[in-house]
């Protein structure tokens, strides 16, 4: 190799290197994905929370079933906490998880989207916060309970849609929590806006919020937020089981691989390995006993008519012309005793009716093609005009051969 190739080479590996060393170095851009799951530390994640609930109540249990599944255990009693981008129960699940509440446990909901059933039942009603003024998407969130901090306000300003309830049944749900736009340090908050209710149901009770965002990393961890979300933990009670729904989560963990099934069921499992070694010993052995590919060998070419066709050539161009002509009724008469079968030692009358009517031509045309050549054999020189009107003509007697036709 010459010595520029090999420095091209070196720039090359170095180029190479120089890339990946940047792309390691590269900073990793945030996930903003609203997952809500309980094991992802991203911002929308709730690893925090989770860790955090285990400390401060008795017994926490992790749900990824759903809960009409998951309810038909009777000994399931305490809090069921849901928290999500949206939540939409199907009308036998809302009910299973009602009766239970109804049994004196407590169903915890935090979604920006409510089962349309669910706020008919506790005649509510949500509504988009206005945000014609708010430029910079913040917002304040507030809890009523002057015995956990009803003078605070905590901000928020990662989102780009809040919720609130427009309409509540006054005689029956209780206001927790408040919500509205951020208008800057010491300013008091509208009390119209309420993002948090606890309504009584049968022997239990039902609190619903508008703000599922108090449960993730970013809010809680901006201090003092945190305070906001152990304020909504203070209205469940503590000391009996709290049920952490991870099934209706937007980021809930699933298997995405199809091998999964069968890395996980063992006899699946061995046979996906024997095939895999199968398919090696197959190739090791059949890549030495695989025969290298045979030349094509091209038969040599019938070059016949391309010889007869350059000595019909020669003969035309040097002029000879009566040579070609009787090369051409010679075959021609050959042509009448092999495929006609008649006999050419006589040119009479009778011939020409016998001709004319095997050969499927009329009889004048097979007249005026033998007056042409008999025309043609008392001369000794001939034009070319006349080779080419012999020509034509023999050509015209053969199409009109039916017999020649069903032969070939």
């Amino acid at each position: 190799m010459s010595k520029k190739g090999k420095i091209y080479i070196i720039l090359l590996a170095f180029t190479i290197l120089a890339i990946v060393v940047l792309e390691m170095n590269k900073p990793k851009a945030i996930n903003w994905f609203p997952s809500y799951a309980t094991h992802h530390k991203i911002p929308f994640g709730t690893y925090v929370f989770n860790d955090q609930l285990k400390r401060i109540v008795d017994s926490v249990s992790i749900v990824d079933r759903p809960p009409f599944e998951y309810l038909k255990n009777k000994s399931v009693n305490g809090t069921y906490l849901f928290y999500n981008g949206g939540i939409a129960f199907g009308k036998e699940e809302l009910n299973s998880l009602l009766d239970w509440v109804s049994n004196g446990n407590t169903l915890v909901v935090a979604a920006a989207d409510f089962e349309e059933k669910l706020l008919d039942t506790l005649n509510l009603n949500t509504q988009s916060v206005y945000t014609f003024d708010n430029f910079n998407n913040e917002y304040q969130v507030k809890l009523v309970n002057s015995a956990i901090g009803a003078d605070k306000s905590y901000k928020y300003d990662r989102s780009n849609t809040f919720f609130h309830f427009n309409k509540i049944d006054t005689l029956k749900t209780s206001v927790i929590g408040l919500i509205d736009t951020y208008r800057g340090e010491n300013t008091s908050m509208e009390d119209t806006l309420i993002s948090t209710i606890k309504q009584p149901f049968g022997d239990g009770e039902i609190i619903l919020s508008t703000f599922p965002q108090a449960f993730t990393n970013y809010f809680m961890l901006q201090s003092p937020n945190q305070n906001y979300t152990a304020g909504l933990l203070s209205y469940i009670d503590t000391s009996k089981p709290v049920y952490v729904d991870t099934y209706y989560k937007t980021g809930k963990t699933f298997y995405t691989s199809p091998m999964y099934l069968f890395l996980n069921t063992q006899s699946l499992k061995w046979a996906y390995y024997l095939v895999l070694i199968g398919a090696l010993i197959y190739i090791i052995f059949e890549g030495k006993r695989k025969q290298r590919a045979i030349p094509i060998v091209k038969p040599l070419r019938n070059q016949t008519v391309d010889f007869t066709r350059t000595i019909a050539n020669m003969y035309y161009e040097s002029g000879k012309h009566k040579d070609i002509s009787l090369h051409k009724v010679h075959h021609f008469l050959e042509y009448i005793r092999n495929t006609l079968h008649l006999s050419t030692s006589e040119i009479n009358t009778s011939f020409i009716s016998n001709l004319a009517a095997r050969s499927n031509n009329t009889v004048e045309d097979t007249q005026t093609l033998f007056k042409l050549i008999d025309s043609l054999n008392q001369k000794n020189d001939i034009s070319n005009i006349e080779l080419e009107r012999l020509n034509t003509l023999i050509e015209q007697f053969k199409s009109h051969n039916q017999w020649k036709k069903t032969k070939q």
